[in-house]
């Protein structure tokens, strides 16, 4: 019963290990992380499940569905790692000329990608993988950041909007902001400077310091943006294998 726990471990910490060796060689060959990090993240998509309502309560509740447990061969080929979320999407301009005032909200099934680029050489120096739904500023505080980056300097996306909806039963969590009393207060004890983006006050124009702030943290950020792009466009492929670990070791090697 112990097996499948036990090699889901030696898989995590290999696919861990593969990394960290090839972070060690980078550094071997004079490419150290500095100048800061920046933050992001990419969902990649899994297949859908058809579970019924009482075995998704189950799920969101951590617990394996009843009718499954004495089903080895169902429960083998169901994912309880993966979750429902929404993915934001600029409106496009319609055949009259304009452009919604809204976003519009795609739901999205899967996992996603968390990672850490030194701004220096463009190189993944820690990266995380999760479901979903979970939010990307949480992960700031689980061990995505560098601490051997030469700069103490973070940047990390701009504020999206955050939203509760409810999908398929679900309900997918929107609010994906870095920017955080937790994560500021986090990154200071920690000895790190915040660049993270200022969020919009509600209801209000943005006051003109912090648009003048934001776009200079926007021209650092662009420089490093094809490194992001390369990395959702390889773990855009489609998750084909079943559970966090696999996920976490396909992730892993893009």
């Amino acid at each position: 019963a112990h097996q499948p726990t036990v090699l889901r471990s030696l898989q995590v910490g290999a696919i861990k290990r593969l990394f960290d060796r090839f972070d060690a060689t980078l550094r071997n060959a004079g490419y150290l992380p500095m100048s800061g990090q920046n933050l992001d993240a990419a969902l990649v998509a899994a297949p859908r499940q058809r579970n019924t309502n009482a075995e998704k309560a189950d799920l969101r509740a951590g617990r394996i569905p009843e009718d499954w447990q004495d089903k080895p061969e169902k429960l083998s080929h169901k994912d309880r790692h993966v979750r429902w979320t929404l993915k934001f999407t600029k409106a496009k301009r319609q055949d009259d000329g304009t452009i919604p005032a809204t976003d519009l909200a795609i739901p999205f099934f899967g996992h996603k990608s968390h990672v850490s680029v030194d701004r220096k050489f463009r190189f993944i120096r820690k990266w995380k993988t999760t479901d979903a739904a979970a939010s990307d500023g949480v992960r700031l505080r689980e061990g995505l950041l560098d601490k051997t980056n030469m700069a103490s300097t973070v940047w990390a996306e701009p504020f999206r909007l955050p939203s509760m909806h409810s999908i398929d039963g679900i309900m997918a969590e929107g609010d994906t902001a870095y920017r955080s009393k937790a994560n500021e207060d986090f990154m200071e004890k920690q000895g790190f400077v915040s660049k993270v983006h200022r969020k919009k006050p509600h209801l209000k124009p943005m006051p003109r310091h912090i648009q003048k702030s934001n776009a200079g943290k926007s021209v650092i950020r662009s420089r490093v943006e094809h490194v992001f792009a390369d990395q959702k466009s390889q773990t855009g492929l489609f998750i084909r294998t079943v559970g966090i670990t696999r996920a976490t070791m396909r992730i892993g090697l893009a």
